[in-house]
């Protein structure tokens, strides 16, 4: 199957407000938020998040489309307000039947992000967390180049879990990684 890969629109906010609903009904631990929560925005806050994604400098989404315009992948970049120097891809998502085959879809969803954040950022180390439990996740990021960083934090929506942070090694070549 052939995919199309850009970066979401401001007009696309209705598009990617069903986009991750449905990651969120899918994947439910995948994501720091809730459906109900998602859900009960308003418009209006679909709005601005799908032109901040669209237009900020600093931060973006990428979304994958199949040949007819149905989306079925997704995938964030964003700096980490509160480590210096330090980007994250986050809102990973692609559709049960679109994962795996031949496209390779999430690397290609994943090298977007990458390229976007390396080349409109000057953050030195990009990362992502991802939930203990989903171990194909984690599989998927250590292939595409990403590592463990050792760092482990408390799974928002369930304190009692855990977020392993996983970093990019070849974000910046020749630069020494590590959080901030």
């Amino acid at each position: 199957m052939t995919y199309v890969v850009r970066r979401a629109e401001s007009g696309d906010w209705r598009l990617l407000r069903d986009l991750r609903l449905e990651a969120l009904r899918d994947s439910p631990s995948a994501f720091g938020t809730t459906y109900a929560d998602a859900a009960g925005l308003a418009e209006e806050v679909w709005r601005q998040q799908a032109e901040q994604e669209a237009t900020s400098p600093a931060s973006a989404t990428f979304i994958a489309a199949t040949q007819d315009g149905r989306w079925v992948g997704m995938v964030g970049c964003a700096p980490l307000p509160d480590v210096a120097g330090t980007a994250c891809i986050h809102g990973v998502y692609v559709a049960p039947a679109h994962r795996g085959g031949s496209a390779g879809l999430a690397a290609r969803l994943m090298d977007a992000g990458i390229r976007w954040t390396r080349d409109n950022t000057d953050a030195s180390w990009l990362t992502l967390g991802v939930h203990e439990d989903n171990h194909r996740a984690q599989a998927f990021y250590r292939r595409i180049g990403f590592t463990d960083t050792g760092k482990v934090v408390p799974y928002r929506l369930d304190p009692a879990k855990k977020l392993y942070i996983m970093g990019y090694e070849d974000f910046r070549p020749g630069l020494p990684v590590g959080l901030g």
